[in-house]
């Protein structure tokens, strides 16, 4: 046996009995012969004395002017508390362990705090300490640069540490442990029938977590599809084996042998504005200026659709007084619809085949949703909704599909 990464979250590490799922987790891959590399976010979640967002309310009601480089010396505390918790438990358990920080277990960075990539991973420590302990947990979410500031990678990043580290010690498996069964077909708290995917490709599950599916970091895949290093998805608090996320030639059903599905899920993303800007004259010159002025003042935009009219695009909610106030400045009339959604249907299998589109625009109308925007790629097609109209577009894309089965 090779070496296994193995990366828990803050659900995980919340309470006594979830540290000991984590436990058992941990000595069964032992017992199979597994080098295993642990890696751990911050405890719990809002309001528990070491998750992340509690730190960073308790510097909101201290001054909140702690600048970037100092915040990310706070923020990596959480992550050191779980990992010294988990190597005390380990001892305690008869299973020798060591602690590394993200920057001692060789995670290189740039100089970007508070959301830094990763420019180099240099495992020898790591290969060092696997001599003579069964486990080596590190610090996920941070890193050091190269002046041996500590650095933190951003929402997700215990994600990406785990699968940087997995590509880097040429691991056998990247396990990202969540407290649900895998990579679901939708959100449960929308679809109740809901199915978990035994296998998912990496353009998919991308794809899924760019368009809202929060069960594992797109950064993470994207560095785990270049290393082609598979990963899963699984439960700490189950037994199963959770959800394959590999090349498209390994997504291969098990008993039958071939993938025979055109959609493997329905995702969404709320809270976004639409905006539509019409050319009176000169449209390309309209475009450019849309759009770089856009970029020129930090305004993420999606959701792109260019005519010879003019342009319509989103952006999140957050940001729409401030797109608008910048296009008027700019001299422009834009118009805005605030409170959509955009609902995404994803597959490997939608490329080349008729009627998709079709299908969709049918289990819409079926019940009263109009369609405000639409897009494609060889993955997804988008689809923006009035907000109201979410839960409804998403259950009804998700039994048109048949994806409960």
């Amino acid at each position: 046996m090779g070496i296994l990464v193995q990366k828990f979250g803050g659900t995980s590490l919340s309470t006594p009995a979830a540290r000991e799922r984590v436990l058992q987790h941990m000595k069964r891959e032992i017992k199979a012969g597994h080098s295993l590399v642990v890696v751990v976010s911050a405890m719990g979640r809002r309001g528990e004395p070491y998750a992340t967002d509690t730190l960073l309310d308790w510097i909101g009601s201290n001054g909140d002017a702690l600048p970037a480089r100092e915040k990310d010396l706070l923020l990596s505390c959480g992550e050191f508390i779980s990992a010294t918790t988990l190597t005390s438990l380990a001892h305690s358990e008869g299973l020798t362990a060591t602690v590394l920080t993200g920057g001692q277990a060789g995670i290189i960075t740039d100089h970007q705090y508070g959301n830094a990539r990763i420019i180099e991973v240099k495992p020898d420590r790591i290969l060092e300490e696997l001599k003579s302990h069964q486990v080596v947990i590190v610090a996920g979410f941070q890193g050091i640069n190269d002046i041996g500031d500590i650095t933190t990678l951003g929402r997700g990043g215990s994600d990406t540490s785990a699968t940087a580290l997995g590509a880097a010690l040429r691991a056998d498996m990247v396990d990202i442990y969540t407290d649900v069964e895998g990579v679901l077909t939708a959100d449960p708290r929308i679809v109740e029938d809901a199915k978990p995917l035994l296998y998912v490709s990496y353009a998919e599950i991308s794809n899924m977590a760019h368009q809202g599916a929060k069960v594992i970091h797109p950064r993470a895949v994207e560095i785990a599809m270049q290393s082609h290093i598979p990963v899963r998805v699984r439960s700490t608090f189950g037994d199963g084996e959770g959800t394959l996320i590999t090349h498209p030639e390994g997504v291969r059903d098990i008993q039958s042998g071939v993938v025979d599905r055109h959609v493997t899920g329905i995702a969404h993303v709320s809270n976004i504005t639409q905006i539509t800007v019409e050319a009176e004259e000169n449209v390309g010159k309209l475009q450019l200026q849309v759009f770089k002025a856009m970029a020129e003042n930090g305004i993420s935009v999606d959701f792109i659709n260019v005519s010879p009219s003019g342009a319509v695009y989103t952006v999140f909610d957050y940001d729409s007084e401030k797109a608008i106030r910048v296009l008027q400045e700019l001299g422009l009339k834009p118009k805005s619809l605030s409170g959509c959604a955009k609902v995404s249907v994803i597959g490997g299998g939608i490329n080349g085949v008729p009627g998709i589109m079709a299908r969709i625009v049918e289990s819409l109308a079926d019940v009263n949703i109009d369609i405000l925007q639409s897009a494609d790629s060889n993955t997804t097609i988008w689809v923006l909704v009035k907000k109201e109209d979410m839960v409804g577009a998403v259950r009804a894309l998700h039994t048109k599909f048949e994806l409960h089965l």
